[in-house]
């Protein structure tokens, strides 16, 4: 399983218009980010976790290939925003979208032309799945489980997501069957989580997770919160993601953390094994 980080940046981005601060005005391009947005794929199957308004930017550096499913977070615009943007894959047929109530709701809001009647022609082919937390369902080689976390006052869905054998593999091995599949869990925008969920995210090998900068904030984690968090879950390896101006540059803060907390960037790359 390998993901591509590509948006690791709050819903204002990095460098924020018209900001002349310490990181705004770096050279580092790691201090360059777009709004959160990442690719989670093996060969033959492809996810995107949420779809904002940098998505054209971010996607064609990618090679052009189908898109398997879109799991969306929430329905804020810095996650959804880019989803008229999703045209050229229709090509490969209807792009799966999968989304909790309230954030069907509001696609169905935000893109009334996609789910009109009669449509325009040209317009996204979107297939619309209503998805809820602790309802695990299936995309190709990944096994899904929804979790819920809460933005504030508003929940919001992260999710654990673990490769699967294929059917030959499972024959052929009886002791690979029985060994834990690779796993990544992906939370953004979380401020709060509950006990019960904590049980669907113990165990993963990889946790990407929200830490927006180190001053306190009314409905995102700060670094410390984040950190916090990680070893709570006991990841092998932690990604942050989501993050602010306000942070501070990439290297200086990578500095300070821990190895195995450290944060994402642009572009990255990491195999999930």
């Amino acid at each position: 399983m390998k993901v591509i980080f590509l948006g690791t940046g709050t819903s204002c981005g990095v460098p924020t218009i018209g900001c002349q601060c310490h990181t705004c005005t770096s050279p580092d391009p790691h201090d360059k980010r777009l709004r959160c947005s990442a690719l989670v794929e093996t060969e033959t199957t492809r996810l995107l976790i949420d779809c904002g308004p940098d998505f054209r930017q971010q996607i064609m550096p990618q090679p052009f290939r189908k898109i398997d499913g879109i799991l969306i977070t929430h329905a804020h615009y810095d996650h959804m925003g880019g989803m008229d943007d999703i045209r050229p894959y229709c090509q490969f047929g209807e792009i799966n979208v999968y989304a909790d109530p309230l954030a069907r709701q509001g696609m169905l809001e935000m893109l009334p032309y996609c789910f009109a009647e009669n449509r325009y022609p040209g317009v996204p082919a979107i297939q619309l799945h209503e998805i809820h937390k602790h309802e695990a369902f299936r995309i190709g080689d990944f096994n899904i489980m929804p979790i819920e976390v809460m933005h504030h006052d508003l929940p919001i869905l992260g999710y654990r997501i673990e490769e699967v054998e294929s059917q030959e593999s499972e024959v052929n091995s009886q002791s690979s069957a029985l060994s834990p599949q690779p796993s990544l869990v992906y939370i953004t925008d979380m401020k709060t989580i509950s006990d019960e969920e904590l049980s669907y995210i113990e165990g993963t090998d990889v946790l990407v997770v929200n830490a927006l900068r180190e001053k306190p904030h009314h409905s995102h984690q700060t670094v410390s919160e984040a950190v916090h968090f990680a070893r709570r879950v006991g990841a092998r390896q932690t990604w942050l993601i989501h993050s602010s101006h306000d942070i501070g540059r990439h290297a200086e803060v990578n500095a300070q953390l821990p190895p195995d907390i450290q944060l994402a960037f642009d572009g990255q790359i990491i195999e999930v094994i």
